[in-house]
């Protein structure tokens, strides 16, 4: 099996791979993600085994970044002087791109996770389960569970 330049696997799985960071991370953390995702990527490329499925791979570095990405904020102090009074905002806010974010962020995270590995990134269920550390039916029922919520919500929720 030939092996690929670095660029061409960037080119070929850059795009899923941040379509699954939006998803798990939000639009804010996502490119981050991704460069992390891709940085890590390159560094272990030489040594991954011919006929790796590589976007699962790719996945399941952008997975542990994602994880690292959580650790970090839940870690940064944020300082006010004082508690500020909370906002009253009619819309979506910045980041919530056409509501699909706050949808998705309505869900919880094993269902984002689900539907993000699967149905962005293509995955097959049984290797969501991997990822997720669960059974095969387990992921598909927070697959149908989160798609089931996402398709109940009114079209205005997702404006």
């Amino acid at each position: 099996m030939e092996v690929k330049p670095f660029e061409v696997i960037v080119r070929e799985h850059g795009a899923a791979v941040l379509r699954v960071c939006r998803a798990v991370l939000g639009p804010d953390d996502a490119e981050d993600a991704w460069s992390e995702t891709f940085l890590a990527a390159l560094r272990a490329y030489p040594e991954l085994p011919a006929g790796a499925n590589v976007q699962a791979w790719l996945v399941t570095i952008a997975k542990r970044k994602a994880i690292d990405v959580h650790r970090a904020a839940a870690r940064r102090p944020v300082l006010v002087p004082e508690l500020p009074e909370p906002e009253q905002r009619p819309g979506p806010g910045p980041g919530e791109h056409d509501g699909l974010w706050a949808a998705l962020r309505s869900l919880p995270q094993r269902q984002r996770e689900a539907l993000a590995y699967h149905h962005l990134a293509g995955l097959p269920f049984a290797e969501v389960a991997v990822l997720l550390g669960g059974t095969e039916a387990a992921v598909r029922r927070s697959a149908a569970d989160g798609m089931k919520k996402l398709r109940t919500m009114d079209g205005e929720d997702l404006r």
